[in-house]
């Protein structure tokens, strides 16, 4: 069994791509079945670093988990997935008010996509004049789309105040936003918002509730 956490948030320079800005602005990785992994990148203190985000592809739809940091790429990852399923992207779904999560909550929004974030992520966006979304969750919330279920989960403060989870419960798939980093990775990523204090408390709390995930 090959056991992943997946890591969607962008890292700190200790694992920056080193050189010139990478050409590749979009990459698209599969998972697992029907689960994608899908890699922008965005300049930070000078480099290019990666932030990777999901897509879920289900027999009513495409749904997207968190929004391309790089600005340029919001409709090319659009046309990538449409062009790659044949199906439209119906639903996105932002796990923290940072950029490489929300930047492309609007332009999606405009494109008749529905987005969701929670209302305390909502505040955060408000507060910090990021893209907002159109629908907002008021509790952890169960999803069905298609022939797929999944549930959000805020286990607490961590990376941000308002940073949630995602749980597949059949695929036993755990999405992890930048609240959980892989085991090979070499530090937190950028802690400049997180609660240092609570972070280790609401990692036991994912842990807990969602046992032995396989990815």
């Amino acid at each position: 069994m090959r056991i992943i956490f997946l890591i969607t948030c962008f890292f700190l320079p200790f694992i920056k791509i080193i050189g010139q800005p990478t050409a590749q602005k979009l990459k698209i990785s599969p998972l697992t079945g029907d689960f994608y992994i899908y890699t922008t990148y965005n300049i930070y203190e000078g480099n290019p670093v990666p932030a990777n985000g999901m897509y879920l592809v289900t027999n009513n739809g495409i749904v997207l988990f968190d929004s391309p940091w790089d600005t340029t790429q919001f409709q090319p990852l659009i046309d990538s997935i449409q062009y790659k399923h044949k199906q439209p992207v119906t639903l996105c779904i932002a796990t923290h008010w940072h950029s490489d999560k929300t930047a492309g909550l609007e332009y999606y929004r405009q494109l008749g996509i529905k987005t969701y974030t929670t209302e305390l992520t909502d505040e955060w966006s408000k507060k910090n004049g990021k893209p907002r979304a159109e629908f907002l969750m008021t509790k952890d919330t169960v999803f069905n789309v298609g022939n797929y279920t999944f549930e959000t989960y805020y286990p607490g403060q961590a990376h941000t105040a308002d940073n949630i989870v995602l749980w597949f419960a059949r695929e036993k798939i755990l999405y992890g936003g930048c609240l959980i980093k892989g085991a090979d990775a070499e530090n937190l990523g950028f802690l400049g918002d997180a609660n240092k204090a609570e972070y280790e408390s609401t990692l036991k709390r994912v842990k807990k509730k969602y046992r032995n995930p396989n990815y």
